[in-house]
């Protein structure tokens, strides 16, 4: 987008409220204009200047670095201009005003400067997504898998899948409409498909991290289950070192689904209490009986609890679970393969946590995931789809493999934002020298 289109907008780019410093950020075509009302002659770029901030009488507003990036060396690619100033809710507030007050300069709305860098090519969709996970983060898998996306993983591998495949499609076009040329030679058909193979294995291992890296983003699913009074509610409080679930001696207490969201060594971690496991006439009770069944079934790992003192239990049917022997204070055996925990106490506690990252650790344990979204997987899955029609067709027909990886490579443009046909032509000339 042309520079001059866009109005020029500022925001708060620091958190609200009272802090030591703030940071006030002013995007658009006239910057340099804002600049010189409130802050005096413009600075070197990207040199943090002391300047005093004044209003349109001239009354002092504050002393603030001032940083400034011209145009389109800066976030969105429109001269930048960050006043950072201290903390205060009337300081801010004033400049705000002041700002917003000069002609052509609006507050902005939500997001607006990211998508001002999205518009201007600083980042691609999957790169925008990524500053907003990275944004929202609350442990470290998460800090790293946001890093990665924002840093533009996925859009650099996108880029090789989709420039590998309009070579593809380059071959194809010299195949059918430049044969007769003397310098467009050899099998270029099954060229063109084995470089579209060679994508098509790379999507299929990417789809294959879709799951853990929806896992690291939203959170791996752990739930506690057992039958009643084995002591799940305690044990969420007690990991959740609050409370959260109701505790009582009496049978069927919990009947809801109570969550907890938890940072377990960096692991994001979604943990949930459920009702106990038991045939019941209560049809409250056998709703919750219902829906615990059913986060067991997919759940990412399931704590399958009993008291020590009850009768062995174990879940079926669902292999990743780790059983547990709770009230350990009280007298009972330990049964092979259990973790023996007290709330009470607090004995084992440590080492239950310590199994609980052990075994969310091994899921991770297969690589960095490209894939975090849904749009991701439905873009990547369509692309895939058009793909092996293409490898695995009979026919030979060059028009119908070509119309297949287009429709690959515009799944793949969607996947990072970007749409550009033209593309395909200017490879074309360029490869083959063709002079038509």
């Amino acid at each position: 987008m042309v520079q001059h289109a866009h109005t020029t907008i500022v925001a708060l780019s620091s958190a609200p409220g009272k802090a030591g410093v703030a940071v006030v950020r002013v995007s658009g075509p006239r910057v340099r204009f804002v600049l010189e009302t409130v802050a005096g002659p413009i600075p070197p770029p990207r040199v943090a200047t002391l300047r005093k901030l004044v209003d349109a009488e001239g009354a002092a507003i504050d002393r603030a670095l001032v940083l400034f990036f011209a145009a389109p060396a800066s976030f969105t690619g429109d001269d930048v201009v960050e006043f950072h100033v201290h903390g205060s809710r009337a300081i801010l507030a004033r400049l705000v005003a002041v700002l917003t007050a000069l002609p052509g300069v609006r507050l902005a709305e939500a997001g607006e400067f990211t998508r001002r860098a999205f518009e201007a090519g600083k980042l691609d969709l999957a790169a925008v997504e990524g500053l907003a996970d990275l944004i929202d983060s609350e442990t470290e898998w998460q800090r790293q898998q946001a890093l990665r996306q924002m840093d533009g993983a996925l859009g650099t591998l996108t880029l090789a899948w989709r420039t590998t495949l309009i070579d593809a499609m380059s071959l194809l076009a010299a195949e059918l409409d430049f044969s007769d040329e003397g310098d467009v030679s050899g099998p270029l058909q099954l060229q063109a498909v084995e470089l579209a193979s060679n994508v098509l294995m790379s999507l299929q291992s990417a789809l294959g991290s879709f799951a853990m890296g929806e896992r690291i983003r939203e959170g791996f699913v752990v739930v506690l289950a057992g039958p009643p009074n084995a002591g799940k509610s305690s044990l969420l409080n007690a990991l959740a070192r609050r409370d959260v679930a109701i505790v009582s001696p009496i049978a069927g207490t919990t009947r809801d689904i109570l969550e907890v969201r938890l940072d377990l060594a960096g692991i994001p971690v979604i943990l949930i209490d459920t009702a106990g496991l038991r045939d019941s006439d209560d049809p409250i009770e056998a709703e919750g009986v219902r829906r615990a069944r059913a986060l067991v079934e997919r759940a990412d790992l399931v704590l399958s609890l009993r008291a020590i003192d009850s009768a062995p239990y174990r879940i079926e049917n669902q292999a990743n679970q780790l059983a547990v022997a709770t009230k350990s204070d009280l007298p009972g055996d330990v049964l092979p393969g259990e973790q023996a925990i007290s709330v009470e106490t607090g004995d084992g506690l440590a080492e239950l946590l310590a199994c609980i990252v052990g075994r969310l650790q091994g899921l991770g344990s297969g690589g960095s995931a490209l894939l975090t979204r849904e749009r991701h997987r439905i873009a990547v899955a369509d692309a895939i789809a058009a793909l092996e029609r293409a490898v695995t067709a009979q026919h030979g027909q060059g028009e119908l493999l070509s119309e297949d990886i287009r429709l690959a490579v515009l799944a793949l443009e969607r996947l990072v934002g970007r749409i550009d046909v033209e593309d395909v032509l200017d490879r074309l000339f360029a490869g083959f020298c063709i002079g038509k």
